[in-house]
């Protein structure tokens, strides 16, 4: 496969290093020689310096060639742009755009429909306002990821100091608990990921990844002493566009919030966009202006300004001042592996967000949705087994699949069944598979040849 990737910054140099360690054929392109050293500097991937939507910069990069190509620079025009032009180059190359101004939120699906035309718009502000969603339900939650159309979650969630499963292996947890123990895909230790067996014993402190359905996560969270909680009072720091479509979506679903924003014109932009929500002008690191506002009555605290110094701060700032849960928006994925060690489990990037959609559209064949869990050691994805697979028609146990390939999954007529080694995947079911980072190459490659839906 070769794709081509129009921007080296962030999220560029990340997608590429992702696709070169599974060996795919990646061309980057930036104007910026200082990014393109970057990537030529560490990664084994082919790089043009140049604009991306400069049709002899695409035709060198062989457009024609290509079957994605990923504008993901800073620019919403310079993404737009890039793809319109490459679609007249080489409509069959599919095309995949980062757009991030809401002026455009309303035009995706011209886009999309009408030629020249983009493939995907992904705007990683809405998808990383939907984690921020999902995440404040769940304390301690640094994962919370839906598939099936939301039949089936799949969270990641720290075991406590003190929890009474610190040293029961996997196969007691039922008996110890007096609950039925969720299917347990990953274990992170020490950074380390680990695909676990019966035998396998949990450890305090250990970042546990499972799988349940829907309607039993309530009883499947319990077994790791956390629970839903209602939020009811939420904080949030930075008024930009990310804050704004937060602060939106909760004023729909009537939870009391309050938002701290430097800027004295954002702050009056922000009063006449929101209807309920309370705009304070200010620093959401300042002591004084925490304490008036009563921080230890908030449930959540967001922390959304563009500067991921000043997100970690304060978040730890609230924390320490009362606040029960933060959630901090960090931009730069090398800082990632260092939260926990502070005490900010829950992380959300834009970055990150976008990586993952893209993924869902790089990955071969029908594969509904592909996120890459803890610093991209793993991936969770949902395809649709078609007739022709190898996969189909013979039970679990019989398929030679590669190490650290888990079959966490099956949906058939929105029904979810729990594999065991006797199940028998059919034509158009839908699977969840959880692949360590060293297997995605080796099940691309299976599946490629032999299943043909990947």
């Amino acid at each position: 496969m070769k794709v081509i990737i129009v921007g080296a910054g962030e999220v560029g140099f990340n997608i590429a290093s992702h696709l070169a360690f599974e060996d795919k054929n990646v061309v980057v392109i930036d104007n910026d020689p200082d990014a393109i050293r970057r990537v030529s500097d560490n990664l084994d991937v082919q790089v043009i310096s140049g604009s991306g939507s400069n049709p002899l910069i695409l035709a060198e990069a062989g457009l024609k060639q290509a079957e994605i190509i990923a504008a993901v620079t800073d620019s919403d025009e310079t993404n737009l742009v890039a793809c319109l032009v490459a679609d007249i180059i080489s409509p069959a190359t599919k095309k995949l755009a980062r757009i991030r101004d809401d002026g455009y939120d309303k035009f995706h699906d011209t886009f999309r429909e009408h030629a020249p035309h983009i493939d995907t718009i992904i705007n990683p502000e809405i998808e990383v306002v939907k984690t921020i969603d999902k995440l404040m339900t769940i304390p301690g939650a640094v994962d919370v990821v839906e598939f099936a159309d939301g039949l089936v979650k799949f969270v990641g969630i720290y075991l406590d100091p003190l929890t009474k499963l610190d040293g029961v292996r996997l196969a007691d947890i039922s008996a110890k608990t007096g609950q039925q123990a969720p299917l347990i895909a990953a274990i992170v230790r020490n950074e380390e990921l680990i695909i676990p067996g019966g035998k396998d014993r949990l450890q305090a402190g250990d970042l546990v990844y499972f799988i349940s359905e829907a309607d039993k996560l309530l009883k499947a969270l319990l077994v790791f002493d956390k629970q839903i909680k209602t939020v009811e009072r939420v904080l949030i720091v930075g008024g930009g566009r990310i804050g704004l479509r937060l602060a939106s979506l909760l004023e729909e679903k009537a939870v009391y919030t309050k938002i701290v924003e430097k800027d004295a014109r954002r702050c009056t932009e922000l009063a006449e966009k929101l209807n309920k929500a309370i705009v304070l002008q200010g620093d959401g690191s300042d002591q004084e202006l925490l304490r008036e506002e009563n921080i230890q009555d908030m449930d959540v605290v967001v922390t959304l300004t563009n500067d991921e110094e000043t997100n970690i701060i304060a978040s730890l700032l609230t924390k320490r001042m009362g606040a029960k849960n933060t959630i901090t928006r960090i931009d730069k994925l090398s800082y990632f592996p260092l939260m926990s060690m502070i005490g900010l489990e829950q992380v959300v990037s834009t970055r990150h967000s976008a990586i993952n959609t893209i993924l869902q559209h790089i990955r071969r064949g029908k594969v509904l949705s592909a996120i890459s869990i803890k610093d991209e050691q793993a991936e969770v994805m949902e395809a649709v087994a078609l007739e022709t697979s190898d996969i189909v028609g013979k039970p679990l146990k019989r398929i030679s699949l590669p190490k650290g390939v888990l079959v966490t999954s099956i949906i058939r007529k929105n029904e979810v069944i729990v594999p065991t080694g006797e199940s028998v995947i059919e034509p158009e079911d839908r699977i969840v598979i959880f692949a360590s980072r060293k297997a995605i190459p080796k099940i691309e490659k299976i599946l490629a040849v032999k299943l043909e839906y990947f």
